[in-house]
């Protein structure tokens, strides 16, 4: 009896610190929640973007697929032309680009085309650390030779 007491008397001496473990725990659960789902956002942030410079990789291959052959110099040479890489890109941006829009299409030198894709990012899990949406562009570069 006599040890109960004193554990009674002891606990009322340092003021009882009973449920002052919850409130943490909670605030702590709260922190990891919040942390998971700016993870998860930023992980689909990051799938976005990779999956944007896939299409743009994809339509400027498209796009260099669209040369002509001409002579130059009495050699074959394939050519091409601003319209035809737009025609390439455009054709395989409607086909397989999802929301994604052709932002510029062309050729800097007659050999390599150049398209530039945008997109605009939702997050999959609305939260308030997190933008609602992001601008995504991706640029690619891709070139033509015959041997």
């Amino acid at each position: 009896m006599s040890r109960l007491r004193a554990a009674n008397r002891l606990r009322a001496a340092t003021g009882g610190d009973e449920g002052s473990v919850l409130p943490l725990t909670l605030g702590y659960a709260a922190l990891a929640l919040i942390a998971v789902l700016v993870c998860v956002d930023g992980t689909s942030l990051y799938l976005g973007q990779k999956r944007l410079d896939g299409l743009a990789d994809s339509a400027a291959l498209a796009g260099a697929d669209g040369f002509t052959l001409s002579l130059v110099d009495g050699e074959p040479a394939a050519v091409l032309t601003d319209a035809a890489v737009r025609a390439q890109a455009e054709a395989l941006i409607v086909e397989v680009g999802g929301d994604a829009v052709l932002v510029d299409a062309g050729t800097p030198d007659g050999v390599s085309s150049r398209v530039t894709v945008a997109q605009e990012w939702r997050p999959p899990v609305l939260t308030l650390f997190v933008p609602d949406g992001v601008a995504l562009e991706a640029t690619a570069t891709s070139r033509t030779a015959l041997r």
